[in-house]
């Protein structure tokens, strides 16, 4: 048997060994599949303008709630609670917004109904990371207790409040310019024009002409549906959903915080060995805390833009969520046992589940319910998969 030299443990590895080292590799490639198999069996619907456009609101909005649950599991924690905090989010904002504020003290704008709404969601996430940390009792178990405490809060002051489960028929405040400001209309307005200049300009006076072949001619007509533009230069579907503008700033706010901060590596080595970290001088406790305010910040954004997108909300909202919410972020790499994950298998998790929920609008033949088949089944080859890359990473400790 050959004997491994001190230059084979030093000699470089290849790009394609390092990029198989990386924790996102698994879901990256999932995504792919997902995106060359919806491509072929939609024709390519999926993907024009309207689709991208239908596919980018779920991907965003699932895309949100994973990146908080992500977190937490890096730190060796769990959040059942996102979806009731979803569903009590937005019970709070729409009851404002249709009987006014508390005590009687006025109307509510939309921005003061969400920063009221924001502060209590955050007082509820404080309450059950110091339940976990002073306790010492599992994650699951308390956040599953708010699980049911936060669906019954909800539905008992919907009824209390508004006589029923739901309220419908809020005024269209998408339309309201300095709310939308706020909320990210406007503010993603200023993509969507430059998206728009740059596609008349790139394709201004571009006329079918006899000259043309018909390759080129398909080319213009892709190029332009992929600006979501028409060939009389007109838009033909309106925006992207603000939501998206969340996702980057809510997803690109935690890489930055998981790859170049203090407390990204106070994360870690708060899922890896909580133990360990605290005799490292790592605030083990503090970190905990502000994860589970960080899950119900996102869980409340998450509300937030569902409301004003339908203006209504109900009893219901974020059946589920946290469950999709916790698969999407296995899917993405993250650990059950923490320690280990990166916020870019997240997204590309979010973008894989959201395609696949999507589908059965772009593919009329198959049947919705083999969405949750493919989740239980992508979860459970994940698991394996994220094991088997943290083990090649870490050398099998």
């Amino acid at each position: 048997m050959l004997e491994r030299s001190e230059s084979d443990r030093l000699q470089r590895e290849s790009w394609l060994q390092r990029m198989m080292r990386r924790p996102e590799i698994g879901s990256f490639v999932v995504m792919i599949i997902i995106i060359l198999a919806l491509a072929f069996a939609s024709n390519g619907k999926a993907f024009n303008a309207l689709g991208l456009k239908n596919n980018i609101a779920i991907i965003a909005q699932l895309g949100i709630i994973a990146v908080g649950a992500a977190l937490l599991m890096i730190a060796g924690e769990f959040d059942l609670s996102i979806g009731p905090m979803i569903a009590f989010a937005g019970m709070s904002i729409a009851i404002m917004m249709k009987w006014g504020l508390p005590f009687g003290l006025g109307e509510a704008t939309p921005f003061l109904a969400f920063l009221i709404t924001l502060c209590m969601t955050l007082a509820f996430g404080w309450l059950i990371g110091n339940i976990v940390v002073r306790s010492g009792l599992s994650s699951f178990i308390v956040t599953l207790a708010f699980w049911f405490f936060l669906r019954g809060l909800t539905e008992v002051c919907f009824r209390l409040i508004n006589q029923n489960t739901n309220v419908s028929g809020l005024p269209d405040f998408k339309k309201e310019s300095w709310f939308a400001e706020q909320m990210g209309g406007e503010v993603f307005g200023w993509f969507f024009d430059a998206w728009y200049w740059i596609g008349t300009k790139v394709s201004a006076g571009a006329e079918f002409t006899a000259e043309m072949t018909k390759a080129e001619k398909l080319d213009m007509i892709n190029f332009l549906s992929f600006l979501n533009i028409n060939r009389k230069m007109e838009q033909w579907v309106t925006g992207f959903d603000a939501r998206l503008l969340w996702f980057i700033i809510i997803a690109g706010a935690a890489w930055y915080v998981l790859a170049r901060t203090q407390l990204g590596s106070w994360i870690y080595a708060t899922g890896d060995n909580k133990e360990s970290a605290r005799a490292n001088g790592v605030p083990v406790n503090r970190v905990k805390i502000g994860l589970f305010m960080f899950s119900a910040f996102c869980a409340t954004i998450f509300a937030t833009c569902q409301v004003f997108d339908t203006n209504s909300s109900d009893a219901a909202k974020g059946m589920f969520k946290e469950l999709e919410a916790i698969a999407i972020a296995v899917v993405g790499g993250i650990l059950m046992t923490g320690g280990f994950g990166s916020i870019v298998g997240v997204i590309f998790g979010a973008v894989t589940f959201g395609l696949v929920a999507n589908a059965v609008f772009f593919i009329p033949w198959i049947d919705g319910a083999w969405f949750r088949v493919f989740v239980g089944t992508v979860l459970l080859a994940a698991v394996f998969a994220n094991e088997r890359i943290r083990k090649r990473i870490t050398g099998g400790i």
